[in-house]
C-alpha cells in the first residue's frame, strides 16, 4: 500500500512515521524527521482553507491538514478563509494529483 496506489483509487490518506508519529509531506517512504519507515494513515481528515483564488467559475484553494500537509484543491462554491473542509473527490489524472473539497 502506497500513497499513490490509494490516491489512484480515490482514497485520500496521509503518510505518518511509525517511530516519531509525525505526518510526512510530501509523501515519501521514509520520515523526513527521523528517517524511519512510514505507514499510510487513512481517515476522514478535516482541513482549513488557508487561501483561495477564482479562475472563471472555479475556485482553487490551499487547504492545510494536520497543521503540516498543504494541498491545492478545487471547490465548486465560494470558499472562506479558515473554513473547515473535507476531501470529497481525489485521484490521479494524466500523472497529476487532483483534489476536490467541500
Amino acid at each position: 500500500m502506497s500513497f499513490e496506489s490509494e490516491l489512484s483509487q480515490g482514497i485520500f490518506c496521509i503518510p505518518k512515521c511509525n517511530s516519531c508519529k509525525e505526518f510526512v509531506w510530501p509523501p515519501t517512504e521514509f520520515c523526513d524527521v527521523c528517517n524511519e519507515k512510514i505507514t499510510i494513515e487513512k481517515g476522514d481528515f478535516e482541513g482549513k482553507i488557508i487561501e483561495f483564488s477564482k479562475q472563471n467559475e472555479d475556485y482553487f484553494c490551499i487547504v492545510e491538514f494536520e497543521k503540516k500537509v498543504r494541498i491545492m484543491a478545487k471547490m465548486l462554491k465560494k470558499p472562506n478563509i479558515d473554513q473547515t473542509v473535507k476531501i470529497t473527490k481525489c485521484g490521479i489524472s494524466d500523472n497529476s494529483y487532483f483534489f476536490y473539497v467541500n
